[in-house]
């Protein structure tokens, strides 16, 4: 429990800082009105409601191919990941998903926009 718990806050983390320091956006709780596009506004809010629905696996496919290399979708991934990160264990337990799966899906896309870096100084311990 307390190591699920450590990866959750680090994940957040992460998310934050990338927002800050590629972004220049503060937040602690980000969300849709991040994103300035209604287009990625509009896939956000269908990707969350698989995620309600239990299509996890399926949102993140999604996910990864709507990445293509834009600042943009990097916004819209790390959103994703932020939201999927706030579920409780139980439920991405019953939705055959793991907070494991999350942080190697946030790491991947963030390798894609040239940031692994950042991301192995947060990610490397857990």
């Amino acid at each position: 429990m307390f190591e699920q718990d450590y990866i959750m806050r680090v994940i957040k983390e992460l998310v934050r800082v990338i927002l800050k320091l590629v972004f220049r956006i503060e937040t602690d709780n980000p969300s849709a009105e991040l994103l300035e596009d209604e287009e990625r506004q509009g896939l956000l809010s269908e990707l969350l409601v698989m995620v309600d629905g239990g299509e996890i696996n399926e949102a993140e496919n999604r996910i990864l191919e709507a990445a293509d290399g834009g600042s943009a979708d990097l916004k819209l991934a790390l959103l994703f990941y932020s939201y999927l990160n706030d579920k409780d264990d139980v439920f991405l337990q019953k939705h055959n998903f793991s907070r494991e799966e999350i942080k190697s899906g946030l790491e991947l896309l963030i390798s894609r926009y040239g940031l692994s870096e950042m991301a192995e100084v947060f990610l490397r311990d857990i």
